[in-house]
């Protein structure tokens, strides 16, 4: 199965170098929970590697199929950068993760408000 990256476009003026905070929420089936976590884990290193910080994965006692990556950038341009850092391991991995997960992931791109 080939992960479709999220479609980012070009923060407006001023917000380039702006830090940003993202969210990934994923649906798992109960069955695939200890391997997607396993997954994930994994891919985690590969976010943090990249730039991330702060970096989790979040369970959702309210819906239990929902897990929620988050992560913070430093930047907009390092967020970009992020994606074209994107190795055939770092795919592999990705694609891995997605095995275990419902539809497509909903990501969250979120600037600084200040």
């Amino acid at each position: 199965m080939a992960v479709k990256s999220a479609r980012i476009s070009k923060p407006r003026s001023g917000l380039f170098h702006t830090p940003g905070a993202l969210t990934v929420e994923y649906d798992v089936a109960p069955e695939n929970a200890k391997e997607f976590i396993k997954a994930i884990r994994r891919y985690g290193r590969v976010r943090r590697r990249d730039g991330a910080s702060r970096w989790g994965i979040f369970h959702d006692r309210e819906t239990p199929d929902r897990y929620v990556e988050t992560f913070i950038v430093s930047s907009w341009a390092e967020h970009l950068r992020q994606h074209e850092r994107m190795t055939l391991a770092d795919r592999e991995l990705e694609e891995r993760r997605q095995r275990y997960v419902r539809g497509n992931p909903r990501i969250r791109h979120l600037v600084s408000a200040t």
